[in-house]
């Protein structure tokens, strides 16, 4: 199988332009040009991994000159906006600090200090924790501890003194244990996409504030920003690192008991056998990646890996296919989210309304991850 998705790997970045990757459909099926964004964040980080590992120079190559297209000199990079307070546009920054530290150049430190001139400033919830986007306000989605909690803390690493990175710390556990205390089902172990602090969404219960399922693929960005920050955060003997720790293997625990019987998880994976429920993609390579990533940082003992393996062939076995002399990787959700014009509710039937589509990087980068390990 390793050539195959090897292939598969090299066919997605030849067939990409900075204007077009493939692998941006959202932007492709709108007819747009890709920007700045979190998609395109994910897919140059498994790329930059492939190149730390590996070493192999063409995917660093690829993945600076695609930056170098949209960073200037002085640090201004095209396309973002800071007066958007969305999370998502911090996800592309974690690039940036690694370019920064291969090159010493100093345009990648200034884009990133834009980065974190937006977390500085970004609205809070009553609680403490960043409001997902400006046009989402008192929202806190599980995707959004992904797209910034670890660009934050290796920032703070990289250009803080010891008391500025101990306070990034504070208010990164702090945002993970308010997670926990509002967003954990305690039945499942499972987290609820998102919580709205106000209690004003049409989509949340309004005694708790929560939304009202589980979807596997932000329960996968919450459990890869656990994962990627407790490998960044440098305090690994306080008991502020141990109860993340706990966090993140009690949500791998959790998740595993819906496990489907090919290794995969489903859309949403309380209802396996429910309608037009389906094993879907990103999610299932996100816990793929942490299954076995987990275990080789020591956070999980060595019967985890088989069970990402199992995961991770399962996805192959699934839904990698050679269709017209190219291969591709099928039963990714396209999107999912929460109000809107649209007025996504959250509901069963949402779920199954969204797109599924192939190649887009939301699953590819987190297959990329997975097949690393």
């Amino acid at each position: 199988m390793i050539p195959v998705v090897e292939e598969y790997i090299e066919r997605l970045m030849k067939d990409s332009t900075k204007e077009s990757p493939v692998w941006n459909v959202e932007k492709l099926r709108a007819g747009k040009l890709s920007g700045w964004d979190y998609i395109d964040g994910c897919m140059l980080l498994g790329f930059l991994e492939i190149y730390r590992l590996r070493g192999n120079r063409g995917y660093f190559d690829f993945v600076k000159e695609y930056l170098d297209y949209r960073v200037s000199d002085d640090g201004t990079i095209k396309d973002y906006s800071i007066d958007a307070y969305n999370l998502d546009n911090i996800n592309a920054g974690k690039n940036l600090l690694t370019l920064y530290e291969i090159t010493g150049e100093a345009k990648w430190r200034l884009a990133a200090d834009k980065l974190y001139e937006q977390i500085k400033n970004q609205p809070r919830t009553k609680e403490g924790n960043f409001w997902h986007k400006a046009i989402y306000p008192n929202q806190i989605w599980l995707d959004g501890l992904y797209m910034v909690m670890p660009f934050y803390i290796k920032y703070a690493n990289l250009f803080m003194n010891e008391a500025e990175r101990a306070e990034v710390y504070a208010d990164v556990y702090r945002q993970f244990f308010n997670v926990e205390r509002l967003m954990r089902d305690g039945e499942t172990g499972l987290y609820y996409h998102a919580y709205d602090s106000s209690r004003e969404m049409f989509w949340c219960n309004k005694d708790t504030g929560l939304s009202q399922n589980f979807w596997l693929r932000s329960l996968g960005w919450f459990s890869m920003a656990m994962l990627d920050s407790l490998l960044l955060l440098e305090d690994k003997e306080s008991s502020e690192h141990k109860h993340l720790e706990a966090m993140f293997k009690d949500m791998i625990d959790s998740l595993l008991k819906f496990r489907a019987d090919n290794g995969m998880f489903y859309q949403l994976p309380v209802y396996s056998g429910k309608g037009k429920n389906y094993l879907e993609t990103s999610g299932s390579a996100i816990f793929a990646y942490c299954l076995k990533k987990g275990v080789k940082e020591g956070l999980l003992s060595e019967e985890y890996y088989n069970k990402g393996e199992e995961c991770f062939k399962g996805i192959c076995d699934t839904y990698l296919r050679e269709e017209n002399g190219k291969m591709h990787l099928g039963g990714i959700c396209l999107v999912a989210g929460l109000g809107g014009k649209d007025r996504r509710d959250g509901s069963f039937d949402y779920y199954m309304s969204e797109p599924v589509v192939q190649d887009d990087a939301k699953g590819t980068a987190p297959f990329i991850l997975a097949y690393l390990y």
